[in-house]
C-alpha cells in the first residue's frame, strides 16, 4: 500500500509524470459525470414522478436548508459548486473498496487543488453579490491598517483548509498501512470500514467550512450597504 498516490507512476518521461493521483482524479470526476447522467436522464417536471425522483428532491432540499441554516440566503445558488465539493471528497473516500484504487485525497495537491477552488469561489461569489467595489472595501474594515491581515487571513485560510483535509485522509491511510504490517487480516478490515466513515465525514466538514467563508464573503460585506 502507498501511503501516497503520488508515488504510484504509471509513465513518465522526463519531467512529466503519469501517477495515481492523476488517473485516480479523473477517474472519480468521471464516476460523477456518468453518475449524474445516470441520476437524472429521467426526472420529470409533470406532477406524476418516480419515487427515485422524490427521494433526490428531499435531498436536495435537505441540502439547500443545510447551506441556508450555515448563513446564505440563496443556497440554490452555491448547491451547484458546494455539491460538487463534497461529493468528489466522499466519493473519493467510497470508491476505497475498488481493489488497486488510491485516494486521490492523500495527495497535498489534490486537496490543495480542492481548497484553492474555494480560495478562488469565495471572492467571486463575494463580489457577485456585492460588488467588486463592495467586496473590495470589506478588506479595509475597520480600518486600512487590516488591509494586510485581511489578505493574509484569505490565504493561511486555504492553507488551513488544504492542510487539514490532507491531514485526515493522509493519517488514516497511514493508519491502515501499519495494521497492515502487523496484523493483516482483521485490524484493516475494521479500519477500512472506519476509513469509509472518515471520508464521509471529511466531506461534510470541506463542504461545510468551505459554506462558512463563502457566507462570511457575501453577508459581511454586504451589511453595511443594507444598513444604511
Amino acid at each position: 500500500m502507498n501511503l501516497s498516490p503520488d508515488n504510484l507512476i504509471y509513465w513518465q518521461m522526463g519531467f512529466f509524470k503519469l501517477n495515481a493521483t492523476i488517473v485516480f482524479t479523473w477517474g472519480v470526476m468521471l464516476v460523477m459525470v456518468l453518475g449524474a447522467k445516470m441520476v437524472t436522464r429521467k426526472l420529470s417536471t409533470k406532477m406524476q414522478r418516480s419515487r427515485w425522483q422524490n427521494l433526490l428532491e428531499i435531498i436536495v432540499t435537505g441540502i439547500n436548508q443545510q447551506i441556508e441554516e450555515v448563513g446564505l440566503q440563496h443556497p440554490h445558488k452555491y448547491i451547484g459548486f458546494l455539491g460538487t465539493l463534497f461529493l468528489f471528497v466522499a466519493l473519493a473516500s467510497l470508491l476505497t473498496i475498488v481493489p488497486g484504487y488510491e485516494p486521490p485525497t492523500g495527495s497535498l495537491s489534490t486537496t490543495a487543488a480542492l481548497a484553492i477552488c474555494v480560495f478562488v469561489a469565495v471572492p467571486l461569489f463575494g463580489i457577485e453579490e456585492s460588488g467588486l467595489g463592495g467586496y473590495l472595501r470589506g478588506y479595509l474594515k475597520p480600518t486600512i491598517i487590516m488591509l494586510p491581515f485581511n489578505i493574509i487571513s484569505e490565504i493561511s485560510r486555504t492553507l488551513a483548509l488544504a492542510v487539514r483535509l490532507f491531514g485526515n485522509m493522509m493519517s488514516g491511510t497511514m493508519i491502515l498501512a501499519i495494521l497492515l504490517t502487523i496484523t493483516p487480516f482483521l485490524f484493516p478490515i475494521i479500519m477500512s470500514a472506519l476509513g469509509l466513515l472518515t471520508g464521509m465525514v471529511q466531506a461534510y466538514i470541506f463542504s461545510i467550512l468551505a459554506t462558512v467563508y463563502i457566507a462570511a464573503a457575501t453577508r459581511v460585506r454586504s451589511e453595511p450597504v443594507g444598513n444604511k
